[in-house]
């Protein structure tokens, strides 16, 4: 049985009474405890409120008439005891059932619904290691049970080995200083998040986010009986701090599919708000051909992902998203002759500038004509046709147009001629109708109708290979292109904005946002962050053309900041996990005792490793007893913890003033 910190303290105090509130079995009455709170039974309030713990956990100060009085949150503290096993490791209240609740009842629908899970009132670290899923057996912080425990896990962490990579240091040189640049972290990214909060809240324009899809067969392979709930878990967790870094006018895109993609919109329009949802886009992924056919006579072939986006606040959609049209609109059948490029950017400067002058002199000057008639040879090259989009037009109705021609006096002197509106702006027509009769007057170019808006359906970015080596690393699954994240990041953001991608992976996100001279903050815990998403950035730093390269004439340039979390309890962990003998495990453990690795506070590790029983395990069971004991909660080292004079003797004086520059603080 595992007691949180709250209920530990809340049991020591109440053992103080004697017998009144535990049986002569050691069972705690828990009726008797929740009977003399409600009765404010003096003895055990003033015990209780003595206790520092308690007393921060749950009492509230609030201004009555000018004075401040203290609250204690009686029905909050109860609640502890109310839970059927609230000495368990998960710390729940919720059945094992996933459903649509309100006011705490599960319900078919109502106009106020919310989404209720095992563990939603919980915090879950989660690893994204194989390690972590297969052994960690992490426990689920109730947020009220374990309070302590959470703000203990969440508080900001130190950051080691922090190293700029620049052009003049493509393979990084050590750094004492953050100067607001670009930032990659390793680490579990809610922790890393946690630490980025004071620095980071309001700051962030869009957060994107391709996290594990849940599908049973990706990285998220995490606590079997609750596979659902904990992704739900670890999902709301990490999205209720996104939450908070995110600008009044931010948003955040979250890709994943069919798996989770329903219950996700349901816990986003709770943490958001349902009036904060902006899209729910499908992207296709991949073609219905091979593997994906072999059973059609019982499945649909997954074709597509789903984005699915929210704003914070207020939102406006910088760059619209357009596609070239799949067909060529034969009603662009007419061309301009004697007309040259140079010709065109004159006649448009001529409009945008509202010069009636130089726009008539300019396309009075050329001929109109057909395609037909010229290019008989060229009229069905789509190739041939875009390269000269600049020269080829339709005429379009334009009843309004026609109305005022019809009324005017001639004054044109060409094929095509121009007119002004009342507002001033130009507009240009053909010469050769009859005016009053037929509205089909305007002239419009190829070029500008050459494309159509791509809205919720993206099916024109090729998402089904073929970049799976961009920036020059090899990412063969779940990697997304280049242009997908260019499409995003063009439309919520601006130069200059902050991106933040806490799934970092392969840095797609990172790479993309520093071609796009947008600044990025990424997260990523896996050990392939060295081998993969810092030597796609050092690529893109050196002037790759892979990916959007080219579309934006990437020549290079730019810098990041390559940052750790101080590792504590994590590399002991890993250690125990990766011991492949017994002896190995023994010398781990040992070096854990000597160096004053943190235990579950109730075990003595020197006692159970003399035990018989223990001595009798089989490896793989003493692995995951070792496992169980270690303090979850003291994986990295905290940012108060350099005002130990141990913990500094681990950091270089490097890493200690880095500290001091990101947090902001010269002295500890």
């Amino acid at each position: 049985m595992i007691d949180s910190k709250i209920m530990e303290t809340t049991k020591s105090i109440l053992k103080k009474f004697g017998n009144t509130y535990f049986s002569d079995k050691g069972t705690l009455k828990r009726n008797k405890v929740i009977e003399d709170l409600d009765a404010y039974t003096p003895m055990l309030m003033k015990a209780l409120l003595a206790n520092q713990l308690i007393h921060d956990t749950y009492t509230e100060s609030i201004v009555i008439d000018d004075k401040s009085v203290e609250i204690f949150k009686l029905n909050q503290f109860i609640e502890m005891f109310t839970y059927k096993e609230y000495w368990q490791d998960s710390y729940t209240k919720f059945e094992n059932k996933i459903g649509l609740t309100a006011g705490g009842k599960f319900i078919d629908e109502t106009a106020d619904v919310v989404l209720d899970f095992p563990f939603k009132d919980t915090v879950l670290k989660a690893g994204m290691t194989k390690e972590d899923q297969k052994d960690a057996d992490e426990p689920f912080l109730h947020e009220t049970i374990a309070k302590a425990e959470i703000d203990q896990l969440l508080e900001p962490k130190i950051f080691v080995n922090a190293t700029k990579y620049d052009q003049e240091n493509l393979n990084g040189v050590s750094t004492d200083n953050f100067d607001d640049d670009n930032l990659i972290i390793k680490g579990n990214n809610l922790i890393a998040l946690h630490s980025l909060k004071e620095k980071y809240a309001g700051a962030v324009k869009l957060i994107y986010l391709d996290p594990p899809y849940n599908t049973g067969s990706d990285s998220f392979a995490y606590n079997d009986r609750f596979n659902h709930s904990s992704w739900l878990t670890f999902m709301r967790n990490r999205l209720i701090i996104a939450k908070k870094l995110l600008s009044k006018d931010g948003v955040i895109a979250v890709q994943t599919d069919y798996h989770e993609n329903s219950y996700l919109r349901v816990m986003l329009d709770e943490l958001f708000g349902r009036d904060k949802f902006i899209s729910e886009i499908a992207v296709k992924m991949s073609t219905a051909s091979g593997p994906k056919m072999a059973n059609i006579s019982s499945n649909i072939p997954k074709l597509k992902d789903s984005i699915i986006i929210y704003k914070k606040e207020s939102m406006v959609i910088n760059k619209q998203p357009y596609k070239l049209k799949e067909s060529w609109d034969k009603e662009y059948s007419k061309i301009l002759m004697n007309f040259t490029n140079e010709d065109r950017k004159i006649l448009d400067r001529g409009i945008k500038e509202k010069d009636l002058e130089v726009t008539r002199k300019t396309i009075e000057s050329c001929r109109l004509s057909t395609l037909s008639k010229e290019f008989p040879d060229k009229k069905n090259d789509k190739k041939w046709l875009h390269e000269n989009a600049w020269r080829i037009v339709a005429d379009k109705q334009n009843t309004g147009l026609d109305n005022l021609l019809s009324k005017s006096t001639k004054f044109w002197n060409g094929d095509v001629s121009a007119v002004s509106a009342k507002q001033g702006d130009i507009t240009l027509f053909r010469t050769d109708k009859e005016f009053g009769k037929d509205t089909r007057v305007e002239i419009v170019f190829a070029n500008n109708n050459l494309t159509e808006h791509v809205g919720d359906l993206w099916t024109d970015i090729s998402t089904s290979g073929g970049f799976s080596e961009e920036g020059g690393v090899k990412f063969p699954t779940a990697k997304k292109p280049e242009k997908l994240l260019k499409r995003l990041i063009e439309m919520f953001s601006k130069e200059g904005d902050i991106v933040l991608d806490f799934f970092a992976g392969s840095a797609t996100t990172l790479a993309a946002s520093l071609k796009l001279n947008r600044k990025f903050v990424g997260i990523e815990q896996m050990d392939y962050i060295d081998q993969i998403s810092i030597k796609r950035l050092q690529n893109v730093i050196s002037g790759e053309t892979t990916g959007i390269s080219k579309d934006v004439n990437w020549q290079g340039g730019g810098s990041f900041v390559y940052a750790e979390l101080m590792e504590k309890n994590q590399g002991y962990l890993k250690d125990v996990q990766h011991a492949e003998t017994t002896k190995q495990l023994e010398n781990v453990v040992n070096r854990m005792i000597a160096g004053g690795a943190d235990f579950d506070f109730r075990v003595d590790v020197e006692k159970v490793m003399q035990d018989p029983e223990y001595q009798a395990m089989s490896l793989a069971n003493k692995k995951q007893l070792m496992v169980k004991v270690i303090d979850k909660n003291q994986l990295y080292y905290a940012y108060s913890d350099m005002e130990d004079r141990d913990v500094q003797e681990l950091m270089s004086e490097s890493d200690i003033a880095f500290n001091k520059s990101f947090y902001g603080e010269r002295d500890l």
